[in-house]
């Protein structure tokens, strides 16, 4: 029998032992000085749809070099118009450079300040493609000056880079949900420049489509990590208003890579626009901010504004304008229904449809 006393002392020692037991050391693993909280899952930000807003072909060659002086109003009023959109983009077409050394033969070759970048975002655009037959005017001082522009200015610029990888890059943005990619490639270069001026392994230079495998394996990538898959090419014939049989061509691949939009411009004039199965292609955008010497087909412009969900194209408007002073000055009234119902009209010859 085991004394009273002495039975006390062991139930306590007892007591002590599980209590130790029931509350591990504060440090070690598994140690908590609070009941487990109950994990609580955010939910997913909804997706909804987004806009996204194209202008044609873009430089500050000429009388437009003044307009920089002040780039917050360099593009005019059609900044509202790209302003009002989720994203706007337009096509680059000069090399962003002071010095350099024009490429020997061109007729014709584009050069502009980094000022330029700010007048860009200035108006609203977001991104820029330089993926064209001038983005390499001013040969390789004129690529490096241009590379070293984008990134001190940081602005998001597609189709150029230090190598193939970065020039096949798409600029990346999740936008109402939408997670979106846009490529950037030229099907136009001129066959003297088409191997100096391409984009390699170790090599800078622009994207360019006429490696077909190249961007469309660019395109398959971009696919498997995005909701949106976007393809700014610059494509065409000059002055053909119908799409060419390279465009023909291409187009039908882009969709089946996993392109949703397709769009782009070279051609100095608008072209049709509309659905290939539930893609939507735009052939030609036509010159945007551009020296014209008239108002006849090449001053006709305007803005491509696609409202999207996911791969869905929902929605396209064509806000018309007319070139003034080298830069789009939106129309109005009975002369913007008329531009309207034109630029509609130029889907009968590029075998697009209106829905998709």
């Amino acid at each position: 029998m085991i004394p009273s006393r002495a039975l006390a002392v062991f139930l306590a020692v007892v007591a002590v032992t599980a209590c130790s037991a029931a509350k591990p050391e504060a440090g070690k693993e598994g140690a908590s000085a609070s009941p487990t909280a109950p994990v609580v899952e955010e939910p997913k930000a909804e997706r909804k749809p987004f806009t996204i807003s194209f202008g044609g072909d873009v430089h500050f060659e000429g009388g437009l070099r003044n307009r920089l002086n002040d780039p917050r109003t360099a593009l005019g009023p059609i900044a509202r118009v790209l302003s009002a959109a989720d994203l706007a983009m337009v096509n680059l077409e000069t090399a962003i450079t002071t010095g350099g050394t024009p490429a020997p033969g061109k007729q014709f070759t584009f050069r502009a300040p980094a000022t330029a970048f700010t007048a860009l975002k200035a108006a609203g655009v977001d991104v820029v493609s330089m993926a064209n037959n001038h983005g390499m005017d001013y040969m390789e001082t004129g690529l490096q000056d241009t590379l070293a522009a984008i990134k001190r200015s940081k602005f998001p610029v597609v189709g150029i880079g230090k190598d193939a990888a970065e020039a096949y890059k798409p600029f990346r943005k999740t936008v109402n949900g939408n997670k979106v990619a846009i490529i950037g490639a030229t099907q136009v270069l001129d066959a003297e420049f088409i191997q100096s001026w391409t984009a390699g392994p170790g090599k800078a230079g622009l994207a360019s489509a006429k490696n077909e495998e190249r961007l469309l394996q660019a395109v398959r990538n971009a696919r498997k990590t995005s909701d949106t898959v976007i393809v700014h090419l610059h494509w065409g014939t000059e002055m053909q208003k119908c799409p060419n049989q390279a465009q023909l061509s291409l187009a039908p691949k882009l969709v089946k890579a996993g392109a949703d939009v397709v769009v782009g411009g070279h051609a100095h004039i608008l072209l049709g626009a509309g659905y290939l199965e539930n893609s939507y292609i735009s052939y030609g955008l036509g010159n945007f901010v551009f020296y014209n010497h008239s108002a006849g087909t090449t001053g006709r412009t305007g803005v491509l504004t696609l409202t999207i969900d996911g791969r869905k194209v929902l929605k396209d408007k064509w806000t018309p304008a007319e070139i003034q002073g080298g830069i789009p000055i939106p129309l109005r009234g009975q002369a913007a229904q008329q531009a309207t119902m034109g630029w509609k009209s130029l889907r009968s010859c590029s075998g697009l449809a209106a829905r998709p």
